[in-house]
């Protein structure tokens, strides 16, 4: 993924995460290539339950959305898109925004989305941003808002009338007066019965397990996040096209670990490199950012994970940084794989081999106790059977893995960028996996 921008008011956090200048340097340097599939293939799977809204240009005619409701817009790049929020004094309100640029689309590295929440006096409650990043491959993109109440904090407590703001990010050329497609998703959270602690435990299981071995089970990724496919623990299989975003989502429960790699098999030649090519993005329900890893490809057989992450617990919102903040729900996460368009440049338009890995450790818990339900209801909850061993396997304390079984499928999205090829020396691979691993 790109680079990203985290900030919230009742956080006071501020996260980034950039590329490394070499691989800007040779990204930039690509001459035009071909599209890895037709440019008028669907990019992105909307919720089929989705309410169509238009976005307001400012706050004056900004529509309200609704706890627990998806909504479908769009907007260019000239101006920001108003969005109008109507919340009470207790519950933590949560909006996602995707933004789904075209699939022929030419876009630069830094071309993205804003996204804030700030109250009817212009205070900003959060603000996060992402961007298309040094692939400049035309894919979903994903960023969120927050209006969170804690005991303590000043700002963004009172009930009213908040607004959500949405912005392009980039360079301003002739593809920002092209119309971006947003899917729009706000969740409630209610508050808890009686209040809890506010320490997040330092110590937890922070091994790097061995990844999943087993047969590969053939599970086709989803198109969006309202289609992701339903994975448990286990090895999964599926075939991705340069240009190509699939979805996958793992129910993980309170006090559980989540897992994750992905391999990529290799092409019919490996003569070249592209950097970066495979994206693997972690997402909590609320559709936050958890974390992400990338990796360059050269054609040959090449495999990235996520970091270990630590259990799911509610205390974790009050961690400084993420990912540990934002691992703070029970309830499906989402995986996102990406496969550069430019690999097609390259190596081909394949379609290319894929694995997931999937590990879950721990036994899952009870949950904090809300005082009511969210919207939409059952949202932080996570149906955990076959999670923790039988034939899909288990993670052991120290790490071991193994089993695999079944889960769902769905459609599959293709986003297509005719946006270079070009090549890269070895030294930017070493450089890129290291950044890649961890973001603190």
């Amino acid at each position: 993924m790109g680079r990203r921008a985290r900030w919230t008011a009742a956080w006071g956090v501020v996260r980034r995460v950039t590329v490394v200048a070499a691989v800007v340097c040779v990204t930039s340097a690509a001459l035009p290539g071909t599209a890895a599939v037709a440019a008028d293939m669907p990019s992105y799977g909307f919720d089929e339950d989705a309410r169509s809204v238009t976005a307001a240009p400012g706050t004056g005619d900004a529509v309200r959305l609704e706890p627990g409701t998806t909504y479908r817009s769009s907007f260019t790049g000239r101006g920001k898109a108003y969005y109008r929020l109507e919340l009470d004094a207790a519950s933590n309100a949560y909006v996602s925004v995707t933004a789904v640029p075209r699939a022929d689309a030419t876009l630069a590295s830094g071309d993205g989305i804003k996204v804030s929440v700030q109250d009817a006096d212009s205070t900003g409650c959060s603000r996060d941003s992402v961007t298309v990043g040094a692939s400049r491959s035309p894919r979903p993109l994903t960023a969120w808002g927050a209006r969170e109440i804690q005991a303590g904090k000043r700002l963004c407590q009172e009930p009213g009338t908040y607004y959500v703001v949405v912005d392009r990010t980039g360079t301003g050329g002739a593809e920002s007066d092209l119309p971006w497609e947003l899917e729009l998703a706000l969740v409630s959270e209610p508050p808890l019965e009686k209040a809890g602690a506010t320490s997040v435990p330092e110590s937890w299981n922070s091994a790097t397990p061995a990844p999943v071995a087993a047969e590969p089970v053939r599970r086709p990724g989803g198109a969006g996040f309202a289609r992701a496919t339903p994975l448990t623990q286990g090895v999964w299989r599926d075939d991705i096209t340069p240009g190509q975003t699939l979805f996958y989502k793992v129910p993980v429960g309170w006090g559980q670990q989540l897992y994750a790699t992905v391999d990529l098999d290799s092409a019919e030649k490996d003569t070249g490199f592209v950097v970066p090519a495979l994206d693997l993005t972690l997402y909590n329900p609320v559709r936050a950012e958890v974390d992400e890893t990338s990796i360059g490809y050269g054609g040959r057989q090449t495999s990235t994970s996520l970091p270990p992450l630590p259990p799911i617990r509610y205390v974790n919102r009050y961690a400084p940084t993420d990912p540990t903040k934002s691992l703070r729900f029970a309830g499906s996460h989402y995986l996102v794989v990406h496969l550069a368009a430019k690999v097609a440049d390259r190596f081909g338009d394949g379609p290319y081999g894929l694995k997931l890995r999937i590990g879950v450790g721990g036994a899952a818990q009870s949950g904090p106790g809300y005082a009511a339900q969210s919207a939409p209801r059952g949202v932080f909850e996570a149906d955990t059977e076959g999670t923790e061993g039988t034939e899909g396997g288990e993670v052991a304390a120290g790490g071991d893995t193994a089993g695999g079984r079944g889960g769902g499928t769905a459609m599959k999205a293709v986003a297509v960028g005719g946006i270079g090829t070009g090549t890269a020396l070895l030294l930017v691979l070493g450089v890129w996996t290291v950044m890649a691993r961890r973001r603190a």
